[in-house]
């Protein structure tokens, strides 16, 4: 695979996490503080298409099983060069660092992307298809993580993420 999209396609993303604390807990109040500045942030970013908004409540709606501290993230980028951007070269990554003082390491994948068609918005049940696929297969075309694209910066290594 490539930085590049395969036949002008789009990339979308996914990335779950379970909070260690309520999100009104003073715990992570310097997540959830940041949260609309760095979306702000994503939709102002070259290559940024669209994310996925939960009205009333946000970035933060519980992902699903109802769990409130569970957070979610579902985007679509023009390139995976341009999210790499987004991701590790902006304030996102200051937060990013930080993600072990709010988030435990979960056990499943928390993180997969996939191509999709220009002008496709993914819903959060295809997202959490994806996840489960990548789980379960591993990684492969429909689902898959940074490790499985040619990224001439290759930026997430140096931040390990995989």
């Amino acid at each position: 695979m490539t930085s590049e999209s395969p036949e002008n396609l789009h990339l979308a993303e996914f990335n779950i996490a379970e909070a260690k604390y309520d999100l009104d807990d003073p715990r992570m109040a310097d997540f959830v503080n940041n949260l609309d500045r760095i979306n702000a942030m994503a939709e102002r970013m070259p290559g940024f298409v669209w994310r996925l908004k939960d009205e009333p409540e946000g970035a933060t709606a519980a992902a699903w099983d109802g769990n409130a501290r569970l957070v979610d993230n579902l985007s679509v980028w023009e390139t995976a060069r341009q999210l790499e951007t987004f991701v590790f070269k902006t304030a996102h990554r200051q937060i990013y660092a930080r993600r072990h003082e709010w988030f435990p390491l979960m056990e499943s994948h928390h993180f997969v992307m996939w191509w999709v068609e220009p002008g496709h918005r993914p819903s959060r049940e295809e997202a959490q298809a994806r996840l489960r696929l990548l789980d379960e297969q591993g990684p492969g075309p429909d689902a898959f993580g940074w490790d499985q694209l040619e990224l001439a910066d290759a930026v997430w290594r140096e931040a390990r993420c995989a």
